[in-house]
């Protein structure tokens, strides 16, 4: 009688730690795919946020090369045109990267390579265009490497 309480009781203890370690397995794997989806969506918002400011950092350049060279007015008009779309395009990623990244040395990056790049219409001269340029290339390329750093420690 005895044995056959202690296979029972046994026979309990192995289903009872089977399956808390199967439970334990299962929250590991729910918690890993979050943290992967995660660091994807971290990567999407950087991508997404570095092509914008490069989209909008030529069109910038373009509009005020256009303006300072005394290109005709209606080109003008388009290419200012084009900035603004690509100004608009800026907002999402830098709206989800600071949303998703809490690190400050990459959100300040961000942030300053967004506005070097809007600094580009303030040159007043050819020179000023050039340097506000590589101002904003600089900007871009410390975020992209701020934002890189950080995705290999995350």
């Amino acid at each position: 009688m005895w044995t056959s309480v202690i296979a029972v009781i046994g026979t309990l203890a192995g289903a009872l730690a089977s399956g808390l370690l199967q439970h334990r397995a299962v929250r590991t794997e729910r918690t890993d795919a979050r943290a992967e989806q995660l660091r994807r969506d971290r990567m999407n918002a950087v991508t997404a946020l570095a092509v914008a400011v490069s989209d909008h950092r030529r069109a910038m350049w373009e509009v005020k090369d256009a303006e300072l060279t005394g290109a005709d007015e209606r080109r003008v008009i388009e290419l200012r045109d084009e900035s603004h779309r690509t100004r608009s395009a800026v907002t999402d990623p830098a709206v989800r990267l600071r949303l998703l990244v809490a690190d400050a040395a990459v959100r300040e990056a961000a942030a300053e390579a967004v506005q070097a790049t809007y600094r580009i219409r303030e040159a007043e001269d050819l020179a000023a265009l050039q340097a506000s340029r590589r101002a904003a290339l600089e900007a871009h390329d410390t975020f992209v490497n701020q934002a890189g750093a950080f995705l290999l420690l995350a």
